[in-house]
């Protein structure tokens, strides 16, 4: 004797099969939210990286600017110890 309708068995086997495909669609969910954020770290890091070049160049202009003034505070004292 067959029943056309869902037997325990047939419903629980329902119900995993609809687990799965609700773990599945996180799963996906979960993989595209990581590669995006794996674009983003990458964009991040690319920024950071020009500002850290763009910092250490201005730390090297400001060091050539202040020794620039130091020599010629140098000539300026050389110059005024001469006059006198």
């Amino acid at each position: 004797m067959s029943l056309s309708w869902n037997s325990p068995s047939n419903l629980m086997k329902e119900q995993l099969e609809q687990r799965m495909r609700s773990l599945r669609n996180e799963y996906a969910t979960g993989q595209q939210a990581l590669l995006e954020l794996e674009a983003k770290q990458a964009s991040l890091r690319d920024t950071l990286l020009r500002i850290s070049g763009a910092i250490q160049v201005l730390e090297e202009e400001l060091q050539k600017a202040e020794l620039s003034n130091k020599s010629q505070f140098n000539l300026q004292e050389i110059e005024a110890i001469q006059v006198h």
